[in-house]
């Protein structure tokens, strides 16, 4: 069984090829160089060019406050490649899978978001990637649109790592405490799609649709970055004191939902995959980037 991998080269995409080579699926993941997603022509034929089982497509403009000064780029990899791949793959009869984000909400609801809530995202970040969302649901009737939010990893950047290299810098840091979510360890979410990839894959009657995919139990960005150097300093990694504030203490371009929690609901009834606890998850991620000792 063969697996196309779109954005390969990022947190997500990384941990797909590791995965798929661990459990001896045949995964592709050609590189931005190999591949212009933007180029339709050249996405139709790498699409056509292999029977594949599946395609998963993990790219995305996620710079999210930069996206707001830059929206044609964001617009063309978050709304018109994935409708472009969307159609290619229908054409082929391949199912997608298709990565999308907590930012197609606007984080005013109370408790967390079901798959089948309004969206309504509050910048240009989230308004590409609920376009792109609408492209897939039309062009390909064998699809699942994965929602995930705050992934953290140790490739690339991302918060947790954000945290580690800041802490060993300054003598203390100030971070949001009034935004609320769920980490995603992208091992995981990976593992998540990919089980999800080779149902729709091996089963016609696998369920279709949108799902959510986040690591289990809720905190703050404040919350994960204590969690994370509390971690690192039972592993003799860097540790300083991080202080709550609030969003307006910290204004950013983009405007970020309040509320970033997902329900996990629907891909438990209709894929059994059960997420763990967050705090669990992050432990492996901080281990990977501090090898060193453990506390006694």
């Amino acid at each position: 069984m063969d697996v196309l991998v779109l954005g390969g080269a990022g947190q997500v995409g990384l941990e797909l090829r590791r995965l798929a080579a661990g459990s001896g699926l045949g995964c592709a993941a050609p590189t931005r160089a190999e591949l212009d997603l933007l180029d339709e022509a050249a996405v139709r034929a790498a699409v056509a060019s292999r029977p594949w089982a599946c395609v998963i497509n993990a790219a995305a403009y996620t710079a999210v406050d930069k996206a707001e000064s830059d929206k044609d780029a964001a617009w063309a990899i978050n709304a018109a490649f994935p409708a472009c791949l969307a159609d290619a793959t229908a054409a082929a009869r391949i199912p997608l899978v298709h990565v999308s984000t907590d930012y197609v909400f606007d984080g005013g609801k109370a408790g967390p978001y079901e798959v089948d809530d309004p969206v309504a995202p509050l910048g240009v970040y989230g308004a590409s990637k609920e376009a792109g969302e609408r492209g897939v649901r039309a062009g390909n009737p064998r699809h699942a649109i994965v929602r995930t939010a705050w992934v953290v990893s140790p490739h690339r950047a991302n918060f947790v790592k954000t945290m580690m290299r800041l802490a060993a810098e300054r003598p203390a840091l100030r971070v949001v405490d009034d935004q609320h979510g769920t980490p995603t360890v992208a091992a995981d979410l990976a593992g998540a799609l990919l089980t999800v990839a080779t149902r729709l894959a091996s089963d016609p009657a696998a369920p279709a649709g949108t799902f959510h995919f986040a690591n289990a139990g809720e905190t703050t960005w404040c919350g994960l970055a204590r969690e994370t150097l509390a971690l690192s300093a039972e592993r003799g990694g860097p540790s300083v004191p991080v202080e709550a504030i609030a969003t307006a203490d910290y204004p950013t371009p983009a405007r970020r939902p309040a509320n970033s929690r997902l329900s996990t609901a629907r891909i438990t009834a209709d894929y059994g995959i059960v997420p763990r606890d967050w705090r669990t998850a992050l432990a492996d991620v901080v281990a990977a980037l501090v090898p060193g000792r453990t506390s006694p």
